[in-house]
């Protein structure tokens, strides 16, 4: 969201950003300001944090999933109100399926401007991946519920918008079955290459590995642990002098209080670039999710060789053992990590085709064009109409 907004802004558009600023992402008023006079942040406080009395409120008396409601503001409503109302807007884009609920308000509010979603995922897929793989029985039942939900709400609110721009061909064609109407485009994420930049003085330590995402994410969870307990012990016994090294804002307690022989659980880092860097080839062990992996193109655009299971590839155009490498199944994945401890995986060169294939096809400058073409073939029609 910030490379699209930076990216607008220096091809000279306006943009105003309004955004829920919630206790797990809070942000001060000012963090937009280096962008300059063209981009502007009006930040409404909405209290996201789980609440189990919430929780089984919503699962009694709502109709709407417990993920979108707790994005649900009056303020929000309120503020996106007075913007419409004073300030003149060309194109609404909304960001990510948990705040499509405010499709109507826009509607209502703003009866002549296109509205865009920008889809960063599908998120029904998600809990509905979530829950196929999980154990406990009361567990399962609930995220199953939580997916239907959300199928029912996806299904009904996201063939308001006037345009969808998935993050990932897959979610573009998810999108067109859940009756999106077209245009539903493929536009994927971006990398700021400036904010990329490999530095020749960090040099990787040999036979480290490293994995870096938001470990409040459910699916993160997932493929740290999953990884843990069906991968790594065993590459440890073969591959003695291998280290895992784990970063990720929200730690949750049993990870950050692990203590397994070569493991190394960083919690938060300030530079996720500068992190990547200190260590040799990235995992992504991902067994759910939709959408695209963010820090595999940064990783990419960085040099890294990544080992990723196809899921967390997908939406991204890499070729097994020319830019990325692939597997599945807990023995493929000692395997690969055998072929890096001997020397046999030529992780430099998979590496550098990473990051040619991020500078041809998730340049951000590209993704902002999609954008901005997008935006053209819209404005006409809802002009024409408003006649």
């Amino acid at each position: 969201m910030y490379d699209v907004t930076a990216g607008l802004s220096r091809a000279g558009h306006r943009v105003t950003v309004l955004a829920l600023n919630t206790p797990k992402h809070y942000q001060p008023t000012d963090v937009l300001d280096h962008l300059g006079p063209l981009v502007r942040l009006v930040a409404v406080d909405v209290d996201t944090r789980l609440s189990p009395v919430k929780a089984l409120r919503n699962l009694l008396f709502s109709e709407l999933p417990y993920n979108i409601e707790r994005f649900v503001s009056a303020a929000v409503e309120a503020q996106l109100q007075e913007l419409l109302r004073t300030e003149p807007i060309d194109v609404i884009q909304v960001e990510g399926g948990l705040v499509s609920w405010y499709v109507d308000a826009v509607k209502r509010l703003a009866p002549g401007v296109p509205v865009v979603l920008r889809a960063h995922n599908v998120e029904y897929t998600i809990w509905q991946m979530l829950a196929e793989r999980e154990r406990h029985p009361l567990k399962r039942l609930y995220l199953t519920h939580l997916a239907r939900r959300l199928r029912r709400f996806e299904h009904r609110t996201l063939p308001r918008f006037d345009a969808v721009a998935a993050i990932t061909e897959p979610d573009q064609r998810r999108l067109r079955l859940l009756g999106c109407q077209e245009p539903v485009v493929f536009v994927p994420a971006g990398v700021d290459l400036n904010r990329f930049q490999r530095d020749p003085a960090v040099q990787p330590r040999p036979r480290t590995l490293f994995m870096i995402g938001s470990l409040d994410w459910l699916p993160n969870q997932e493929g740290v642990d999953w990884f843990l307990r069906e991968v790594w012990p065993q590459a440890r016994a073969l591959y003695p002098e291998l280290e895992l090294h784990i970063a990720g804002k929200e730690t949750p307690a049993h990870i950050r209080n692990l203590s397994l022989p070569g493991v190394t659980v960083h919690g938060f880092v300030e530079s996720a670039a500068r992190f990547m860097q200190q260590y040799e080839v990235m995992l992504v062990p991902l067994l759910s999710g939709g959408g695209m992996r963010i820090k595999i193109i940064e990783g990419m655009a960085l040099g890294k060789c990544i080992i990723s299971t196809g899921l967390g590839s997908e939406g991204i155009h890499v070729r097994d053992t020319v830019d990325i490498v692939l597997c599945d199944e807990p023995s493929e994945w000692v395997e690969r990590l055998g072929r890096y401890y001997r020397g046999e995986l030529q992780q430099q060169d998979i590496g550098q085709e990473a990051a040619r294939t991020i500078a041809r096809l998730y340049d951000n400058r590209r993704v902002v064009e999609s954008f901005l073409d997008l935006y053209a073939i819209l404005m006409p029609q809802h002009r024409a109409a408003t006649r």
